[in-house]
C-alpha cells in the first residue's frame, strides 16, 4: 500500500467533514447536501405549523385558514412548508437520477438506503397533503388507502383499520397527522445512516473511477462549492414562494372536504404523478397496484447488475438514459391528464417502455 492510500484512508476514519471524495465531482454532487437543507426546513416549519394546526374533520381546513390569516407570518410557514415538498421531491428526483447516471448502484448500501429514503419521504409527504383537508386532499387518501384492499384475506379489514371507521373522516385524519408527525424522526435516522454508508464506501465519480490516488478532503474544496449552490437554490426557493406560492399546487383544494362531490378530475401532487399514471394505465386493479409499487421498488434491483466499465458511458447507454428520462417526464404529463383515451393507451406504452429502460440501462 502507498502512501497516498495510507493517508487517504486515515482519512476516512475521520469526521464526515474529511471524506475523501473524488476531485472530479461537479455540481451535480450538490444535490445531497441541498436535500439535508430541506428536510430542516421541512421539520422545521412543520413544527411551527402543528402548534396552530387542529386535527379534527370539522376543524382542520379552518385551521389552515387561521394560520394564513391570523397567525404572526403564519402564511409564509405555511407557504415554505408546503413549497419545501416540491422543493423536496425536485431534488431527489435530480439525485436519483444523477445517481442512475453514473453508476452509483454499485455502491449497494449507499444506493439502497437511498431508495428507502425515497419510499419514506413519498408516504411522508403523501399523509401531509392529505392535512388541509381540502377536496383534493379529501378524495386523494380515498383512493389511496383504497388500493390496500387488493392485498388478500386481510386487504378490506386493513382499509378500515387505516380510516378509522367505514369511510374517511375525522379519525382518517388524525391517525395520518400522527404518522406525518412521527415520520420525520425516521427519516432522519434514514439519512444519518445513508451519510454513515456514504462514508464508508465513498462517493462515485463522474469519470468512473473509484481509486484513493484520485481524491481529496471534503473540506474546503467541496463544502464551499455546496455553500453555493445551496444559496442559490434557496433564493430561487423564497422567490416561488413569495411571488408564485401556488405554481405547484392545484387550486381544488382549497376548496373545503366535500364526500358527496366528487372532483372532475382526480390527481395528486406533481411529484406523485408518474406513478399515478403507471397505476392507471393497468386495467386490473391489482396489477395497477403493484406497477404502482415496482415504479420505485424497481431502484432496489439496480445493485444486483453488474457492468463493464467499457460501456459505462457509451453512446447506447447515455441515449437510454435520457429515453429514461424523457419517460419519467411524459408518465408525469399523463398523471396529469384525465383517465381517457388517447392518454390510457400513451400512458401503458410509456410504462412499459419505463421499466425496460430501467433494466437495460444498467446491463
Amino acid at each position: 500500500m502507498t502512501r497516498k492510500d495510507n493517508q487517504i484512508l486515515s482519512l476516512a476514519n475521520n469526521s464526515l467533514w474529511d471524506l475523501p471524495s473524488p476531485s472530479s465531482m461537479s455540481y451535480f454532487w450538490n444535490f445531497g447536501s441541498t436535500l439535508g437543507l430541506c428536510l430542516m426546513v421541512q421539520m422545521l416549519s412543520g413544527m411551527l405549523l402543528t402548534f396552530h394546526y387542529s386535527s379534527s374533520s370539522l376543524e382542520a381546513f379552518s385551521s389552515i385558514v387561521q394560520i394564513m390569516r391570523e397567525v404572526w407570518s403564519g402564511w409564509l410557514i405555511r407557504l415554505i412548508h408546503m413549497n419545501g415538498a416540491s422543493m423536496f421531491f425536485l431534488f431527489v428526483y435530480l439525485h436519483m437520477f444523477r445517481g442512475l447516471y453514473f453508476y452509483s448502484s454499485t455502491h449497494k448500501k449507499v444506493w439502497n438506503s437511498g431508495v428507502i429514503i425515497l419510499l419514506t419521504l413519498m408516504a411522508i409527504s403523501f399523509l401531509g397533503y392529505v392535512l388541509p383537508w381540502g377536496q383534493m386532499s379529501y378524495w386523494a387518501v380515498a383512493v389511496i388507502t383504497n388500493l390496500f384492499s387488493v392485498i388478500p384475506i386481510v386487504g378490506p379489514s386493513l382499509v378500515t383499520w387505516i380510516w378509522g371507521g367505514f369511510s374517511v373522516s375525522s379519525p382518517t385524519l388524525t391517525r395520518f397527522f400522527s404518522l406525518h408527525f412521527v415520520l420525520p424522526f425516521f427519516l432522519t435516522v434514514l439519512v444519518t445512516l445513508h451519510l454513515l454508508f456514504l462514508h464508508k464506501e465513498g462517493s462515485s465519480s463522474s469519470i468512473g473511477v473509484n481509486s484513493n490516488l484520485d481524491k481529496l478532503q471534503f473540506h474546503p474544496y467541496f463544502s464551499v462549492k455546496d455553500l453555493l449552490f445551496i444559496m442559490g437554490a434557496f433564493s430561487v426557493f423564497m422567490s416561488i414562494s413569495f411571488y408564485a406560492p401556488y405554481l405547484m399546487g392545484d387550486p381544488v383544494n382549497n376548496v373545503p372536504a366535500n364526500a358527496m362531490q366528487t372532483p372532475i378530475h382526480i390527481q395528486p401532487e406533481w411529484y406523485f404523478l408518474p406513478s399515478y399514471a403507471i397505476l392507471r394505465a393497468l386495467p386490473s386493479k391489482t396489477a395497477g397496484v403493484l406497477a404502482l409499487v415496482l415504479s420505485v421498488t424497481i431502484f432496489l434491483l439496480l445493485p444486483l447488475y453488474e457492468y463493464k466499465f467499457s460501456t459505462k458511458f457509451s453512446f447506447t447507454r447515455i441515449s437510454l438514459f435520457w429515453f429514461t428520462v424523457f419517460c419519467f417526464l411524459f408518465l408525469m404529463k399523463m398523471g396529469s391528464l384525465p383517465a381517457e383515451e388517447p392518454y390510457i393507451f400513451m400512458s401503458k406504452v410509456a410504462s412499459m417502455l419505463y421499466f425496460s429502460l430501467i433494466f437495460s440501462i444498467n446491463m
